[in-house]
C-alpha cells in the first residue's frame, strides 16, 4: 500500500499556502487540502502559484451551508453548482477529487423532530440525480468526486460505506467514489477494517481523526488495523487530516504524523 498523509489548510500555521507546506514537508507530510466552497475560483491565482511552487493538493473538501442532497430544491442546485466549480479548480490544480457528503446538520433521524421532509427511496432518488449530473460534470474535467458518509446525529441519509457504496453503483459512474473518514467510521461500522475491505475499490480517500475527533494518536481508534484493511484493497491514495487539535498546532502535526507513520509499520 501507499498511503500518503495530508493536512487540511486551515490546521496548518502560516501566511501563504507555501508557507504551510514547507511547514508540513518538514515533518513528513505529503500535500495539503483545501476546503472549498462556492466562489472558490476566486483562489485560482493563488493556487496556480502554490502549485507552481510544488505544494501539493491532492484534494478539495466542500465547507457550505448547503449540499447535494439538501431537502429544498434550489438550496440543492445551488450545492451542484458549487461542487461543479470545485470540481473545475481541482483540475486546473491537478488535484485529483472533491469531497462532499449527501449533508450535513440538515436533519438526523436521532434528534428532533425524528421524522425527516422524505421518504428513504425519495432521498435516494436526489441523490443518485445529483450524483449523476456531479459525476459527469467530473468525469469531463478529469477528476472525482468522493461521497462522505457522516454519522447518524450529522447525516440522516449516509452513514455508512455499505449505504455509499449502493449509491455509487446505483450512479454507476467511475467518477463517483468514497471518502472514508474514520471518526464517522468509528461511531457507524462495526468493523473498519471489513467495511473497508467490502467496499474496495470505491474507496478512494480518507479522512483522520481520532475516536474524539481530536489528532491521531490521543484516542482509541485502530489506525493499523484501517491501515491494513487499505492495504488489502490496493489503495494508493492520501488520507488528510481533518480534526480539532487538542495539542498545539505544531505538536499536534508532530504527534499526529508520529502516530500515523508508527501505525503503518
Amino acid at each position: 500500500m501507499t498511503i500518503k498523509f495530508g493536512v487540511q489548510e486551515n490546521l496548518i500555521p502560516g501566511a501563504t499556502l507555501v508557507d504551510k507546506w514547507a511547514l508540513i514537508r518538514a515533518i513528513g507530510y505529503d500535500g495539503i487540502e483545501l476546503r472549498g466552497s462556492a466562489g472558490m475560483s476566486d483562489r485560482l491565482p493563488e493556487l496556480l502559484d502554490a502549485a507552481r511552487a510544488g505544494v501539493v493538493m491532492p484534494s478539495i473538501c466542500v465547507i457550505s451551508d448547503r449540499f447535494i442532497g439538501d431537502f429544498d430544491a434550489v438550496r440543492g442546485a445551488e450545492a451542484l453548482a458549487a461542487m461543479q466549480e470545485l470540481c473545475d479548480v481541482a483540475a486546473e490544480i491537478g488535484a485529483k477529487g472533491v469531497v462532499t457528503p449527501a449533508s450535513y446538520g440538515m436533519h438526523s433521524n436521532r434528534l428532533p423532530p425524528f421524522i425527516p421532509a422524505r421518504t428513504p427511496a425519495e432521498d435516494r432518488a436526489v441523490l443518485i440525480d445529483m450524483l449523476g449530473a456531479l459525476g459527469t460534470h467530473a468525469a469531463l474535467r478529469g477528476v472525482s468526486v468522493w461521497l462522505e458518509p457522516l454519522n447518524r446525529y450529522e447525516d440522516h441519509m449516509v452513514n455508512t460505506l455499505a449505504q455509499g457504496a449502493s449509491l455509487c453503483h446505483a450512479v454507476g459512474l467511475p467518477s463517483i467514489k468514497l471518502m472514508a473518514d474514520l471518526f464517522h467510521m468509528n461511531i457507524e461500522e462495526a468493523d473498519i477494517g471489513a467495511s473497508i475491505r467490502a467496499a474496495g475499490n470505491l474507496v478512494a480517500h480518507v479522512h483522520l481523526a481520532d475516536s474524539h475527533r481530536y489528532e491521531p494518536g490521543l484516542g482509541h481508534t485502530d489506525f493499523a488495523s484501517a491501515f491494513k484493511a487499505l492495504a488489502d484493497i490496493g489503495f494508493d491514495g492520501f488520507g488528510a487530516i481533518e480534526c480539532r487539535f487538542e495539542q498545539a498546532d505544531d505538536i499536534a502535526l508532530r504527534s499526529a504524523q508520529a502516530a500515523l507513520s508508527r501505525a503503518l509499520t
